[in-house]
């Protein structure tokens, strides 16, 4: 007994209507196309799910962990300023809660790491519970003693440290020697960076302290330097900042800043808008091939169907009845693949969920489907399917019983542009018969080009993360950057401290630079950033056109990044207003002398002569960026770990080392699931199409097989079409992959990073090997199909 008959049988048992049996037996003998539909709908809620799931997980707990911690709204940065002041900023109006700290970034040893750390050293509040950004220990307790600390925990796990431990921190230019008491998470550093775009876990921590001990090892037990506080419900940021801004003036304030400028916060931000950018181009390419899948199979069958049709309507089946009755085909196979996607992107955003967790600090991140992902992706899934299905009912609807009883009219063959031109003849027999047949299905074979190429397309955009990535690395950190590692002094420094470098063995070239916040204002526009004072033609920091060709600093102007210029509306040959944040904090015009195209941050540079001169300053500098020689740079990393003037040492490559690690694994795990989704939708395109192929060709090809031709000869015919149509559409896919990727680069560039449009001949060539993998994979599946021809039974009916 055939499936078919024990499925007819199962059917009458159970009572079920004639519409619905008949729907049974269609999904039986389409089973293969249903599943290929179903595998690709699987895909398409599964990528919304995995990421529409994986915003709303970060989004609430970020929420949630801002509020039980206590997150800041507005930050503030100054040199010292006395406690009394506190009150002053606590009766602004709009301020809810303030907290004056001890902030210090001090010069780490790290036992088992040979190059210098830096570590940011932060006091708690004086009465436990109490303050702003609270921290939440995930081991150990918090110090309550002098040279106690905890210590951030992504600093513990790079560097295997536990309470217990202890490391050397250069405080005020002493050694002083600091126990780990804790390890702790706070949400002010949910992402733990210093001041660059790239973390580095390795070497840079923060460390909480005891509030007497540090600020009396600074002398600062009734002072502050760094300010925190939350806003009253509706008030306005600006105009707090405004006021705080003129309250801390005096005490060398860099400005106050909202929390959308605070460096974890604005990484989060990032990661968040990508990821709502992935929720919505990844789902849309897959469910617009289902629809697209679905649309053939419901034409097939609704053209074999039509004397059934006809015969249904004769009978008293309603329009409504027999569209629906089509409907429910789509809904099922859609439906069947959409419930295994959510269940598959539940999966996958868990697995998402733990790479966030290395990555971020929270004190728990888990992975749950809110109602609102679920009905939007079984919104999505029906959409799908009522689109793929509507020309095909809308076909069945419009069809006359009478007129549907009878054979439709045969299709009226004229002659192609081959015959026209008289190239047939130089064309084998049956290359002519496939090219003949696209010419005359020109529609239904640009859907199947369309399809494919949505597949390489699909994987275009999925690597050119990586091609953005290294394009960025490469522009910025080879280009740009040539220097082996960066000081910063604790302190603005005479260009002695240069010589003093200079000396140090292992040195071999020293680049000073000089960094002044200030607040760019053009019109009603302005930005709080940095200028970065270089030397005139620097060697080891250049500044960089679009041709990536040094630009000489001039003596008199101001270079801004392209993003800066965009925000605030202005041009090279305007003149900026520029107020500093710092020593005399005066305003003076300059003149934008060229615009230049960066991949990262929001900077301005000068000449660091003109900027000390606007400053009112001898030369001075801010740090420095050093080439060394890498025979000695053991010994010298070991003697800038005991300089009491410098605060921080950056090593470039091993900041990118520790970059790549974390990102490049979440990168490579997202491009294999794109892969396999890319495959996905290859098979599906190529086993629906060549099986509708065999289906309505069935007839021809068995006669072809009477008339002498092999197996070999006919499924060449038949998978030849599919050969031809999957490789006029890896083009097509490369044009609309770089489309994509150009749209992406738009939607997921932010003030932080800007994404370079950049494709390799790499991403297309692996996008197009994907797609005829995917293709020969689906070929020989059709092939077996070809093989198994039953002659006989072809020949006496259509199907």
């Amino acid at each position: 007994m055939t499936p078919a008959r024990v499925l007819s049988m199962a059917a009458a048992m159970f009572r079920l209507p004639a519409l619905e049996r008949k729907l049974l037996r269609d999904l039986w003998r389409m089973r293969g196309q249903a599943l290929a539909i179903g595998m690709v709908a699987m895909c398409g809620v599964a990528s919304f799910v995995t990421m529409q799931g994986s915003y709303e997980a970060l989004l609430s707990t970020r929420a949630t962990y801002y509020e039980q911690y206590r997150f800041a709204d507005v930050f503030a940065n100054l040199k010292r300023a006395p406690d009394s002041l506190l009150e002053r900023v606590r009766q602004l109006p709009g301020v809810k809660q303030v907290q004056g700290r001890v902030v210090f970034d001090a010069s780490l040893d790290v036992p088992g790491l040979d190059e210098p750390a830096s570590g940011r050293l932060v006091t708690l509040p004086r009465h436990a519970g109490e303050g702003l950004n609270g921290v939440h220990l995930r081991a150990g307790r918090l110090p309550g003693a002098a040279q106690e600390a905890a210590v951030s925990e992504a600093f513990a796990q790079a560097n295997n440290l536990q309470a217990g431990d202890s490391l050397l921190a250069v405080i005020n230019g002493r050694k002083e020697r600091l126990r780990i008491v804790g390890i702790a998470i706070s949400p002010e550093y949910i992402s733990e960076m210093k001041g660059n775009a790239f973390p580095d876990n390795r070497r840079f921590g923060v460390l909480w302290m005891e509030h007497e001990a540090l600020a009396g090892a600074l002398d600062m037990r009734d002072g502050f330097n760094d300010l925190t506080l939350t806003l009253s419900p509706r008030a306005s940021e600006n105009r707090v900042i405004e006021q705080v801004d003129a309250l801390l003036a005096p005490y060398g304030s860099l400005g106050a800043y909202g929390r959308v400028d605070q460096l974890s916060h604005n990484f989060l931000d990032n990661e968040l808008a990508q990821a709502r950018v992935s929720a919505t181009v990844l789902p849309a390419i897959f469910m617009g091939v289902v629809a697209f899948l679905i649309h053939n199979v419901l034409l097939r069958i609704t053209s074999l169907q039509r004397p059934q049709i006809g015969l249904l309507k004769s009978f008293g089946y309603g329009n409504f009845a027999i569209g629906m009755h089509y409907v429910k085909f789509a809904l099922l196979t859609v439906g069947v693949g959409g419930l295994t996607g959510i269940a598959l992107g539940a999966w996958l955003g868990e697995q998402l969920a733990q790479v966030y967790a290395l990555f971020y600090h929270f004190p728990t991140l888990h992975f749950a489907l809110s109602p609102r992902t679920l009905s939007m992706a079984a919104l999505i899934a029906v959409a799908a399917a009522a689109l793929g299905s509507a020309l095909a009912v809308a076909r069945v609807l419009r069809l006359p019983p009478a007129e549907a009883m009878r054979a439709s009219s045969p299709a009226r063959f004229r002659p192609g542009p081959l015959e026209r031109l008289g190239l047939q003849r130089f064309i084998p027999l049956p290359a002519r018969m496939v090219l003949r047949n696209l010419e005359r299905n020109p529609v239904k074979a640009g859907l199947s080009v369309l399809g494919l190429a949505l597949a390489a397309a699909l994987m275009v955009t999925g690597q050119y993360s990586f091609d953005a990535l290294d394009e960025i690395v490469r522009i910025q950190f080879r280009t740009a950057q040539r220097d082996d590692i960066t000081v910063n002094f604790n302190e603005i420094r005479s260009v002695a401290a240069l010589h003093a470098l200079a000396s140090m063995p292992g040195v071999l070239r020293v680049e000073g630079f000089r960094t002044a916040a200030v607040r760019l204002r053009a019109g009603h526009r302005e930005k709080k950033t940095v200028i970065l004072g270089l030397d005139a033609a620097p060697e080891l920091r250049r500044v960089l056109d679009e041709n990536e060709r040094p630009v000489a600093l001039p003596a008199q102007g101001i270079v801004l990044s392209k993003k800066l210029a965009e925000l605030l509306g202005q041009r090279a040959g305007n003149m900026l207003e520029v107020e500093f944040m710092e020593g005399r904090r005066q305003t003076v015009l300059v003149r934008i002398s060229a615009v230049i195209d960066e991949p990262i941050g929001l900077l301005s540079y000068m000449d660091r002569a003109a900027l000390s001169r606007l400053l009112g300053e001898s030369d001075t500098v801010s740090g420095a960026y050093l080439r060394l020689d890498a025979q000695q740079q053991s010994g010298l990393y070991r003697l800038l770990k005991s300089v009491p003037a410098i605060s921080s040492v950056t090593l470039r490559e091993a900041t990118l080392e520790s970059f790549m690690e974390t990102v490049a694994e979440n990168m490579r795990i997202s491009t294999r699931v794109l892969v396999l989704f890319a495959c996905v939708i290859a098979i599906g395109v190529v086993y629906n199409s060549a099986r509708l192929a065999l289906s309505e060709h069935a007839l021809e090809l068995a006669s072809l097989r009477i008339l002498g031709f092999t197996k070999g000869e006919v499924g060449r015919m038949l998978l030849g079409e599919q050969a031809l149509l999957v490789l006029v559409s890896l083009p097509l896919g490369g044009l609309i992959g770089y489309g994509l990727s150009a749209l992406l680069s738009q939607l997921l560039s932010q003030e932080l990073f800007r994404i370079p449009l950049v494709v390799s001949t790499q991403t297309f060539i692996s996008a197009a090997a994907t797609v005829l993998l995917s293709s020969m994979a689906s070929g020989l599946l059709v092939w077996r199909r070809v093989r198994q021809l039953d002659l006989i039974e072809v020949l006496k009916t259509r199907e």
